[in-house]
């Protein structure tokens, strides 16, 4: 007969090595199956190399960011909380640093040093681990779950832990197994959907691939009227919008039609159409002699100028003998320049996936399932997102410690 472990965890990522650790600590013999052949391999990528790992901020900032199913996580927030969280990793040898908009990273901006301060504490409390684990099934008989992998070798646990992730990042190596587990004992799964993705224009972009837009306001109209904005940094690609306006607005329309929705720029946020119009009138007497095409310089990035002048449709003529109509069209596409969006990026490029096993099924005070006893989903894998900023990485920790603190028997 194989080993009968008291815990076992499918993925060892963010949340699969912080619950082995709880759950060791807790005095349960503990293993993790990991299919990768190291641990942690996302955490590796998140934050460009530097791991964000929780946002220095309350529990209500958190909930306020998090796009999807925000009150399931109120109770996994308030017992794992982010300063503890912090005082987790510095307690455990990792210095931290607080940057702008709260957002956490270990001192040395490497998120290596994160993972190996996991994989530390890991040892700390003799967890077991087994990389390059592929799992083909998983079955219950009577009160022990039986886990195969694909070169037949069984493990057998009375406590089956589920953190999987989403299907975000192929690179990493994600898998659809959580779901095909979570499906298997009868829990419904919500589409996984890309989020905090890039998001796909109809229009040609190619010519302002690489232009950054600073200070300015972005506007999702959607087909149903309804409109999401945010004021910051963005990106053009060859296709797309990206950086952080765009791929948060991405996690807030996902669930929504967006072909043939709006992507509007407001260049000058800071300025109403009347103070803009009153400005135009000023400098168009004193630069007279100006032609439209070198004045449009002095409002726009350098890249972004002639993708403007032809939108607007306008000939190269002197300022001077621009009539009302053509100052006002002018001063409208600066407030109200418009792209039509054809999709969201491929969720393989999403930094996290939106949707996942349905939390309605899920004990939020635990973790467990509704449905089958001492089988838990934590992190990714649940249908739980949020913004940038560290608030992704807060709900792996926290549905992880809530998962191995309250392992039954």
């Amino acid at each position: 007969m194989s080993e009968i472990y008291d815990c076992i965890i499918i993925g060892g990522g963010a949340s699969g090595m912080m619950a082995s650790i709880f759950s060791a600590k807790n005095g349960y013999k503990t293993l993790v199956l990991e299919h990768n052949e190291k641990l942690g391999k996302k955490l590796y990528i998140t934050g460009k190399g530097r791991c964000n790992l929780t946002n220095n901020s309350s529990i209500e900032n958190h909930l306020e960011n998090i796009v999807t199913n925000s009150k399931f996580m109120y109770t996994a927030l308030y017992s794992f909380t982010p300063k503890m969280v912090m005082e987790f990793f510095e307690n455990s040898g990792l210095k931290l640093k607080t940057e702008r908009a709260n957002r956490v990273f270990p001192f040395s901006d490497k998120s290596s040093d994160v993972i190996n301060t996991l994989i530390n504490q890991i040892y700390n409390y003799k967890v077991n681990y087994k990389l390059n684990c592929n799992i083909s099934k998983v079955e219950k008989i009577n009160d022990l779950f039986h886990i195969y992998d694909t070169n037949n070798e069984k493990y057998t646990t009375y406590r089956l832990i589920v953190a999987t992730g989403g299907v975000s990042y192929s690179g990493t190596g994600a898998t659809k197994i959580g779901y095909e587990i979570a499906k298997q004992f009868g829990h419904n799964i919500i589409k996984p959907k890309s989020a905090l993705c890039p998001i796909i224009l109809k229009e040609h972009t190619v010519a302002l691939n690489g232009l950054s837009l600073k200070n300015v306001n972005l506007t999702i109209i959607l087909n149903n009227g309804k409109e999401f904005s945010e004021f910051g940094e963005m990106l053009f690609t060859y296709s797309s919008i990206s950086g952080p306006i765009a791929l948060e607005l991405s996690s807030k329309i996902n669930k929504y039609n967006v072909n043939n929705a709006i992507a509007r720029i407001d260049f000058k946020p800071a300025l109403t159409i009347e103070e803009l119009d009153l400005k135009f009138q000023r400098e168009f007497k004193t630069f007279a002699k100006k032609d439209l095409r070198t004045y449009i310089k002095t409002l726009l990035p350098n890249k972004f100028c002639e993708y403007f002048f032809v939108r607007t449709g306008i000939k190269n003529i002197k300022l001077a003998d621009l009539t009302r109509e053509n100052r006002l069209h002018i001063i409208n596409l600066l407030k109200k320049f418009d792209f039509s969006i054809k999709s969201l990026d491929n969720i393989n490029v999403g930094i996290v996936t939106s949707g996942g096993v349905d939390v309605k099924e899920i004990n939020s005070k635990t973790c467990e399932s509704k449905l089958v006893k001492n089988l838990y989903f934590i992190g990714e894998v649940l249908d739980v997102d949020a913004l940038t900023g560290g608030y992704n990485l807060q709900i792996a920790w926290s549905t992880a410690y809530l998962a191995g603190n309250n392992l039954k028997g």
